[in-house]
């Protein structure tokens, strides 16, 4: 089956489920889980990092690549997991952070003793440009008591690697090798557009340094030594890029097939849309004109050059899609559906994230005493700084917190919601009581619809592998594509909007049937009015 009819399930181990009692999930958890991930119909189950780490960003400062952090388990608790996962016919994929490593890695260490060869593991500079990190302030720290300084893109916590050396390169081979030998089948690589830097480092005060150091042409070069040295060995194997400030020029570099560099890749823009002015920590209704503009720009411009979208809504940097696009507290139900339908019809490889299987919501927290995520903890005391009331700085980060994706998964209406039989490490959502795996299972409709859609992808080569073509562009409400592949075609309609809105449907598809929708439909009709947060595919 080729990457373009799987679909892939993110879960963040440390808030799946958790077997030995210590409030944070770990891989014995994922593994019980299989037989629920098998009824979902998934394919492959991405896991964010469970290697070695301080965790000063989540896992995403690896100290060791090959070794699985003793909050999770042992390496015997990995190869267990995926002896149960190929029992169920799911297929493992492992997060690489190869930007950067933990300053807590062997060879940072070695590094900061003496050793010249681990010094050029690391990017150091007598003179530090005026790039700024990610995470806020100077891109650069002192390396030690060398009057030197380390790049760090990020947490200064995470030194990033010197791409341009062969040797780190090979160090990173390996890696990748260790673990296809244990039978992993997929990769996603985070934020992999940022590994090639310039040769000679200047100063670039236009977006914080960002173009200095961004899908560089060498980064491509770099995609393809790795490709041809490890995955690229394997036809099975499924690689995702996450692309950080990118362009849809660039991810058709990235993902054509003749170019052999990944499979696919992540972009952000579409989850920008509620950034006031391009600022995250803002409120505002989101910019439906522009959302759908840049769903028709990459599914347009990727399906005429042959490139391929990693297509998601959620992942553990974001706050749930349902919170921010759809009236929750009257249409929950409605609305998960059409969301799932946008981009599991759409062309390219759906990824569902823990729990919006289920029509998962935010936390809705009542103080900043529940988080724990430092962005946001920082977030808050700039807006502070800034002069925003605590309730307006609390009601900011409320919306756009990384921990609304974060807190545990909802199994059922138990005290920690199945999910511990202790407190859990980040505080479980107020709505779990409601809204959880057993109540869902028995009664719901959200994860039914979700099997029909990862079902549909398998039986209709149209939505695997057919062109994309927006539809009614221009409509307020609607966010419409077609797909064609040889002489069938489907459209696909979405109202993201609680108000009905009556469009005239293209003749060619009158005659045609209803695949899957929210909504019973009686007959298909030239005017034809879509219900609050309609959904229909229509094939034909």
């Amino acid at each position: 089956m080729s990457f373009k009819e799987k679909v892939i399930y993110q879960i963040y181990p440390k808030s799946f489920l958790d077997t030995n009692q210590d409030g944070v999930g770990d891989l014995p958890g994922i593994k019980q889980k299989m037989p629920y991930l098998k009824q979902l119909g998934v394919d492959m189950v991405w896991l964010s990092p469970i290697y070695s780490s301080p965790q000063k960003d989540n896992g995403y400062d690896v100290a060791d690549y090959t070794a699985i952090n003793p909050t999770f388990g042992t390496m015997e608790d990995f190869d267990n997991l995926m002896a149960a996962a190929n029992e169920q016919g799911i297929e493992i994929m492992l997060d690489m952070v190869f930007n950067h490593v933990s300053t807590e890695y062997e060879w940072f260490q070695k590094a900061l003793a003496g050793e010249k060869k681990y010094q050029d593991y690391f990017i150091l500079r007598d003179e530090p440009t005026d790039w700024v990190s990610k995470f806020g302030g100077n891109a650069w720290a002192p390396f030690g008591e060398t009057g030197r300084y380390y790049l760090h893109l990020f947490d200064k916590t995470q030194a990033d690697l010197n791409w341009r050396n062969p040797e780190v390169r090979e160090e990173l081979f390996k890696v990748l090798r260790f673990w296809m030998a244990k039978g992993v089948k997929g990769f996603r690589f985070d934020v992999i557009n940022l590994i090639g830097k310039d040769e000679v480092l200047k100063d670039c005060a236009e977006n914080d340094g960002k173009p200095a150091y961004t899908d560089r042409p060498i980064t491509h070069e770099f995609l393809q030594m790795m490709n041809q040295a490890t995955f690229g060995q394997d036809t099975e194997m499924i690689t995702v890029g996450e692309m950080s400030f990118t362009t849809v020029k660039e991810c058709i570099l990235y993902t054509k097939p003749d170019r052999e560099e990944l499979n696919m890749t992540f972009n952000f823009h579409h989850l920008k849309v509620d950034y006031k002015d391009g600022k995250k920590w803002t409120q505002m209704p989101f910019d439906f004109a522009k959302l759908k503009e840049l769903f028709h720009t990459w599914g347009t411009q990727m399906s005429e050059e042959s490139g391929w979208n990693a297509l998601f809504w959620n992942n553990h940097d974001q706050p749930r899609a349902l919170n921010r696009f759809i009236d929750v507290d009257n249409y929950r139900v409605a609305g998960a559906k059409m969301l799932a339908s946008a981009i599991h019809l759409s062309r390219g490889t759906p990824y569902i994230y823990m729990g919006e299987e289920i029509g998962m919501l935010d936390p809705d927290y009542d103080s900043m005493e529940q988080y724990v995520d430092v962005e946001s903890l920082n977030a808050y005391q700039e807006l502070l700084d800034a002069g925003k009331t605590e309730k307006a700085a609390f009601e900011i980060v409320k919306a756009k917190s990384r921990d609304n994706s974060r807190t545990p998964m909802q199994w059922d209406n138990e005290r920690y919601s199945g999910f511990s039989q202790v407190a859990p490490w980040l505080t479980i959502g107020r709505s779990a009581a409601e809204i959880n795996v057993a109540k869902e299972l028995q009664e719901g409709s959200i994860f039914k619809y979700y099997q029909q859609l990862i079902k549909l992808r398998k039986q209709y080569p149209v939505i695997s592998d057919g062109s994309y073509e927006a539809f009614l562009p221009e409509h307020p409400q609607i966010y419409g594509y077609v797909r064609r592949l040889a002489e069938h075609s489907l459209l696909v309609i979405n109202n993201f909007f609680a108000e009905e809105t009556t469009i005239e449907l293209p003749e060619e598809f009158l005659a045609g049937d209803v695949l899957i929708g929210n909504y019973a439909v009686e007959n298909i009709t030239r005017e034809f009015t879509l219900k609050p947060y309609q959904t229909m595919a229509i094939y034909y």
